[in-house]
């Protein structure tokens, strides 16, 4: 049967559920025991009630929530994978990897499960459109772009791939993104594809004309524009560092949503 009270396990999945309108009645937190806050307030619109914090599981807030199918992260630290034979006893459970495509990927696996493909795939086509619209009133800056996740000194300053999303979103704007070294990845577990986290004097090397800072507007990308040690990299002294959006790290349809909105607002013709 068609479900009528989800229980989402994973704050990262629950705003796919969100864009296409699937019963979803609570919902895991991230860390701070907020909903993100790209969609926070369509789940107060829609009653979804917080389940626990990232890190924590509480299956008894589960039970309470009497649910006929339960969501679950692959990985990530909202994944309660470890918990999966318990939640199966509560009701049927399924894992989505968020890791292994697109928002629309995982939006669409989700619709599946849910019974509800038609509804998401107009929420994708809209999405699709919209981005097409924005796309033709915008004037895309000479050169290259990059993505970085500043960070400052002592710390990864992960930098966007070409085959991350932020990057296959913005080349569906017209941008085209400098591809970081895969040399400079210093994380553990090896390579990515997503991001490349660099040291810090790696951000020296950027070549790219136009700068996105993750996780910030324009006011809050003004740090990597005023850091002394990056006063040479061309997008610093193009003057044009912009920020991708606060809620720019993890997309979902609502995010993606904003970033196509900023980059309207920045690069929009007269």
């Amino acid at each position: 049967a068609q479900p009528e009270r989800i229980v989402s396990t994973a704050v990262t999945l629950t705003g796919g559920l969100l864009s296409f309108d699937a019963p979803v009645i609570a919902s895991g937190a991230a860390a701070n025991g907020k909903f993100f806050a790209q969609w926070a307030d369509v789940a107060t619109q829609h009653g979804v009630e917080t389940l626990w914090s990232a890190g924590s599981v509480d299956l008894e807030a589960v039970i309470a929530q009497d649910p006929d199918l339960i969501v679950v992260a692959a990985s990530g630290a909202d994944s309660t994978k470890d918990n999966i034979a318990d939640l199966q006893a509560i009701a049927p459970t399924i894992v989505v990897d968020y890791s292994d495509g697109t928002w629309e990927d995982t939006t669409l696996k989700l619709a599946e499960a849910a019974g509800l493909t038609d509804q998401a795939e107009v929420t994708i086509a809209d999405f699709e459109a919209h981005v097409s619209d924005v796309a033709g009133k915008i004037t895309v800056p000479e050169g290259k772009a990059n993505i970085v996740s500043y960070n400052g000194p002592g710390q990864n300053n992960p930098i966007g791939m070409t085959t991350g999303p932020h990057a296959q979103l913005l080349g569906e704007l017209g941008f085209t993104i400098e591809e970081p070294k895969a040399e400079w990845h210093a994380q553990e577990g090896g390579a990515r594809s997503d991001f490349v986290f660099a040291s810090y004097e790696n951000l020296t090397e950027l070549t790219a004309e136009t700068t996105f800072i993750l996780s910030q507007d324009n006011e809050g990308a003004q740090a990597f524009a005023d850091d002394p040690v990056l006063a040479n990299v061309p997008s610093v002294v193009n003057k044009q560092v912009y920020g991708l959006g606060k809620n720019s790290f993890r997309i979902d349809f609502y995010s993606a949503t904003e970033i196509v909105d900023g980059i309207l607002q920045n690069f929009g013709n007269a």
